[in-house]
């Protein structure tokens, strides 16, 4: 979001201390965090994007449609994992992204399912709607659009994940990991480990273009595709 731009890092920090207790999850975790697109992951001869994204984060949503556009039609040769990153200033944004632990955990294939349902649903889950709403009828909420993404069988499972540690942990990792990197707002983009300029606004699919095209040239080849039209 490009007004966290204005926050100081150590801020943000401070204000999401209260629920970041180091001691409830260990310094280092055993497997990478994020989500790999499509089941994807870090391959040696492609270009890996990685992207911060705030589920109820208006900029993180309109940087998902280019971002998933351009990954689609560069595949194999670019692929995408996504690292929730909730930005203490959302009230409902850990849950949300812990919400994507949660329908990870039950269904790997449901969880950019449930990414696009929060983008296509986040207002209701901002701050002056869910205002007078509590903790429980919130996450009971957003148990009921992980139902949606992955089967009304799922509802009573998805309700417990909310009271399973594990995807407590998981969604405190993510705040840690993206927080090792430098990430202070959403969304935030690394190609191939090294920050984009522009952090915390969207980019276009000719931006994306423009990025990934030179690097894809030097894997081995303009894109069967998108050498068409460039």
């Amino acid at each position: 979001m490009a007004k966290s731009l204005l926050i100081p890092k150590i801020l943000l920090l401070l204000l999401f201390s209260s629920q970041l207790d180091p001691s409830k999850a260990s310094s280092v975790p055993s497997k990478l965090d994020g989500f790999a697109y499509n089941g994807s992951g870090p391959w040696k001869d492609s270009v890996l994007i990685e992207a911060f994204f705030d589920p109820v984060c208006p900029d993180s949503r309109d940087s998902w449609p280019p971002l998933k556009k351009v990954v689609e039609q560069f595949a194999p040769r670019v692929s995408l994992i996504v690292h929730p990153f909730p930005l203490p200033f959302h009230n409902n944004a850990y849950l949300a992204c812990r919400a994507l632990h949660i329908a990870n955990k039950l269904n790997s294939s449901s969880t950019y399912d449930l990414l696009e349902l929060f983008f296509k649903y986040q207002e209701k889950y901002y701050n002056g709607p869910t205002a007078s709403a509590s903790r429980i009828a919130i996450q009971k909420d957003m148990s009921k659009l992980g139902a949606f993404a992955l089967g009304n069988s799922f509802l009573a499972d998805f309700e417990n994940g909310f009271q399973d540690s594990s995807t407590d942990a998981a969604a405190r990792i993510s705040y840690r990991y993206g927080s090792s990197r430098g990430v202070y707002g959403a969304p935030f983009f690394f190609v191939n480990g090294f920050l984009l300029p522009g952090a915390g606004s969207p980019l276009s699919y000719t931006q994306w273009i423009n990025i990934l095209q030179p690097l894809v040239e030097n894997n081995g080849g303009r894109h069967p595709v998108l050498s068409f039209y460039l």
